[in-house]
């Protein structure tokens, strides 16, 4: 019990450090071995990342493929992501804290983007409302049609907004 209360002080005093880098206009790095908790958002040493400028299909949510048949698409993105990571080191660089208390970060697997990596590979959308960063690469997957661009899909921040009034 008392290395579970030690790990979420660790984790807060983590959290506080990087809120208080980020409020100064530094960029913080979190740097380690990450846990993939959806396709927009890992764990490092017990604090959440969420990945800047994208967002993932959720967890539960499903597309459709040309055929008709349903997929679970927010599955095969945390999946993707995990297995673009393995158990490489990720190197994050913050740029915000968001409301719920988690680092908004570009992480990097060696040099590549895994933010980038994402959305290229059509396992996530450019978050336009936080960033124009990756608007290119969504484009790019959209003409190619793979993953969610392959059928037809909800915007996740949509799919997100009808699971609040159901």
């Amino acid at each position: 019990m008392t290395d579970i209360m030690t790990l979420r002080a660790l984790g807060f005093a983590l959290f506080l450090v990087v809120l208080a880098i980020v409020q100064a206009g530094a960029q913080a790095l979190i740097i380690g071995v990450a846990s993939v908790i959806d396709g927009d958002t890992i764990e490092i040493h017990g604090q959440r990342i969420r990945l800047f400028g994208i967002d993932a299909p959720e967890g539960g949510q499903l597309c459709v493929r040309p055929n008709g048949e349903r997929w679970r698409c927010g599955q095969q993105a945390s999946f993707a992501l995990a297995n673009r990571i393995g158990r490489a080191t990720v190197r994050c660089e913050a740029r915000d804290i968001d409301r719920y208390r988690r680092v908004v970060a570009v992480c990097f697997k060696g040099s590549e983007d895994l933010d980038r990596w994402m959305v290229a590979n059509g396992w996530a959308v450019a978050f336009r409302r936080y960033s124009l960063d990756y608007v290119a690469d969504e484009e790019a997957a959209r003409l190619k049609r793979i993953n969610i661009w392959s059928g037809e899909f909800e915007m996740p921040w949509d799919w997100r907004a009808q699971q609040q009034h159901r």
